[in-house]
């Protein structure tokens, strides 16, 4: 089946809402924060047709306000989770066997429910649950998701009309199956978009689901859970459960019918899974896919060419915008001397008018990180740079908890192209400059490329064709997207798929045709309309 029998609607790009002042999409986002900031939410277990409420919780709060209680979210046993794979596995029976078109159409319509009448819940939701302003709320929960689910669908079609040839001897034929089994879907908090694409993009392909959300990212998960509820997935397509990880892990990886992970989170987190993973593989039905973007160390290098208020632009957005806890932000930078006075000058304007607090007042550009934890990681790190010799702060290094986890955009300087925040995944909003002679170009190339054993995004600025050519391909290992002259990130599903090796994934890339494919187990069928009746060859007379 392809799109050869059925018209596909078109894939197009969400238009981004702008919240300026005085539009009515600013009034009513802010009307539904109120009320969802001042709801006692209780989040349950999604299993099956059921929602299970346990004698255990863990409380929810704004990153921002954290003496704020936001509600609860039950946690689950493992009696849970395999009642979990139980009701997955029974429900396959059907929506495996479920023609293409019906599927593709229940998660239409959860794209226009997104878009349409739960955008303002849902941007609402990641605001407060996550501290996004609202600008990184509207691009990832109300856009990028319901991209993600319109392309999916399209990218669906594609792949079933991707048919080998025929002749007159034969027809040939290749069925796209579902995994044998389930598919397990890990999600970060830092998108709500990720969350909804890795449990929903191989239910698409006919696949089962077993979702653990982040625990940080629960009040939007709720929302998603609603959404699909409400778009007609059917019970038992898509099951939410939330707790300990290292128990739900363990028990999904024991089950024999475990066909899969989809993941996005630590580097680290996703190596102790896949050591896992290869120990039970004599456990399993099928070899399962394995699929996971990880951490980054991503990067800005500046040729002597390049703008100054270009990149000094690039920094400013593509390390700060979310506290830096982008996958994709940028957090090592590397500037030519003759460039460095003038983009110093320039990126210290920009900081400096950064205003911070919460998401509710839409003049913040800067809102809390997420947890504690990260506070903490992050105020050790700035207290060291304090103290080497081999660095300096030169705007920021402040932080409080008083009230909410909040650290100010931090700009270190180091005279050391491998100082410690320079190597180290930090996860928020601390950047490190290296400033190297411009005569040392294509040297600093090398320690670009060495530097990292991540290799998920990165970006040169160039006005010289030859220079950046020479980087894009020195540099053609460092990094799964690559951009010329932008920042290093902002990918847009359907435009810039997304990925990237090394640490940093198996660069299956969300957002195309390449990651759907990874869902689906493909069964040739050759049908000989008038079989051979003679075993002799005509070399044989």
């Amino acid at each position: 089946m392809g799109k050869g029998f059925f018209h596909v609607p078109p894939a197009n790009n969400e238009p981004v809402k702008s919240y300026a002042p005085g539009t009515p999409e600013r009034e009513e986002v802010l009307l539904t924060y109120k009320d969802l900031y001042n709801k006692n939410v209780d989040v349950p277990l999604y299993i099956g047709s059921e929602e299970i409420r346990t004698k255990k919780t863990a409380t929810m709060h704004p990153p921002h306000d954290h003496k704020h209680n936001l509600g609860v979210y039950h946690l689950a046993e493992k009696k849970h989770i395999e009642k979990a794979i139980d009701v997955a596995l029974e429900a396959r029976k059907k929506w495996a066997k479920l023609e293409w078109e019906q599927r593709a159409a229940v998660f239409l319509k959860a794209a226009d429910l997104i878009s349409g009448p739960y955008r303002y819940k849902l941007n609402a939701a990641t605001m407060i649950g996550q501290s996004k302003n609202i600008f990184q709320a509207e691009i990832d929960s109300a856009c990028e998701i319901a991209d993600f689910l319109r392309f999916n669908v399209e990218y669906m079609s594609e792949i079933y009309n991707d048919q080998p040839e025929s002749d007159e001897t034969a027809w040939n034929r290749v069925e796209h199956r579902p995994l044998e089994g389930f598919v397990y879907a890990i999600t970060p908090f830092n998108f709500t978009a990720i969350a909804g694409n890795l449990p929903s993009a191989p239910a698409l392909m006919g696949n089962v689901a077993i979702w653990k959300p982040s625990d940080s990212q629960m009040f939007s998960a709720e929302i998603l859970m609603q959404v699909f509820k409400e778009a007609g997935v059917p019970d038992g397509v898509i099951n939410m459960v939330n707790g300990d990880p290292g128990m739900i892990t363990d028990v999904i990886l024991k089950s024999p019918d475990f066909a899969g992970i989809h993941y996005t989170g630590s580097t680290e987190v996703f190596k102790d899974i896949w050591a896992k993973i290869g120990n039970n593989i004599h456990t399993y039905k099928t070899y399962p896919r394995i699929v996971g973007e990880t951490g980054g160390k991503d990067f800005i290098i500046a040729h002597p060419s390049a703008n100054s208020k270009e990149v000094s632009t690039a920094i400013s957005r593509g390390a700060f915008e979310f506290q830096g806890q982008k996958c994709s932000a940028a957090s090592r930078i590397y500037l030519p001397k003759s460039l460095w006075p003038q983009i110093k000058e320039e990126l210290i304007e920009d900081i400096s008018s950064f205003k911070m607090g919460s998401p509710e007042d839409m003049s913040n550009f800067i809102n809390a990180v997420i947890h504690e934890r990260s506070f903490d990681k992050l105020a050790k790190y700035i207290d060291q740079a304090k103290k080497d010799k081999k660095a300096e702060i030169i705007i920021g290094g402040n932080y409080d908890k008083s009230v909410g986890y909040f650290v100010e955009p931090t700009v270190i300087v180091t005279t050391d192209p491998h100082y410690t925040t320079m190597e180290t995944e930090l996860f928020g909003p601390v950047v490190t400059i290296y400033v190297y002679e411009d005569e040392k170009w294509e040297e600093t190339l090398v320690e670009v490329d060495n530097t990292s054993a991540y290799a998920l995004t990165g970006a040169v600025f160039s006005k010289d064709r030859y220079a950046a050519a020479q980087a894009t391909d020195m540099l053609q290992n460092s990094a799964g997207n690559f951009y010329i002259n932008d920042k290093c990130t902002g990918a847009v599903v359907g435009r810039q798929p997304f990925g990237g090796a090394r640490a940093s994934g198996t660069n299956d890339k969300a957002g195309s045709k390449l990651n759907l494919q990874r869902w689906v187990s493909q069964r040739l069928i050759k049908e000989t309309f008038v079989p051979a009746t003679d075993y002799r060859y005509p070399f044989m007379d």
